[in-house]
């Protein structure tokens, strides 16, 4: 593995989670309080730092998840990580896909507002597909928390 080995260290919040993964919980749980902070920026007309502030939030956001899912690879993925767990396999398996379905959905509606956004604000429509996808970080993010219990708190 060579210099992707320190990924693997134990985390630092504590629980039998790996560092990476302890960085993508941590990340998904700032997620929407720096959601919030771009809204800000937009309520006080500040529109170019807005917009540059969403894309600096989503390339950052897309580069944790990439090292997340290499790093759930490498790892042996789900099944491997449930084995310490004391947590009805099955229990948790439905909450994740449920947590990645949630994910989806709400990337599809941030990438849409990004890369859409000038047509979206001629239609009057970029505030309300942003509130669709500020609420659906609020589930990703709590649904991640919770995945993150049961895998490894519990």
């Amino acid at each position: 593995m060579g210099n992707i080995d320190c990924m693997f260290q134990s985390g630092f919040l504590g629980t039998r989670a790996p560092l990476f993964m302890d960085f993508a919980v941590l990340t998904v749980v700032l997620l929407p309080l720096l959601m919030l902070f771009a809204v800000r920026l937009a309520k006080r007309r500040s529109y170019k730092l807005h917009a540059f502030f969403q894309i600096f939030i989503f390339v950052f956001t897309v580069v944790v998840l990439v090292c997340f899912e290499t790093g759930i690879r490498i790892s042996g993925g789900f099944d491997a990580f449930m084995k310490d767990s004391t947590v009805s396999y099955s229990y948790a398996l439905v909450v994740l896909v449920s947590h990645i379905i949630i994910s989806i959905l709400t990337l599809m509606f941030w990438v849409k507002n990004l890369f859409m956004s000038k047509k979206l604000l001629y239609y009057r429509k970029h505030k309300q597909i942003g509130i669709i996808t500020f609420t659906g970080i609020i589930f990703t993010s709590l649904s991640a928390i919770w995945v993150y219990f049961l895998i490894f708190v519990f």
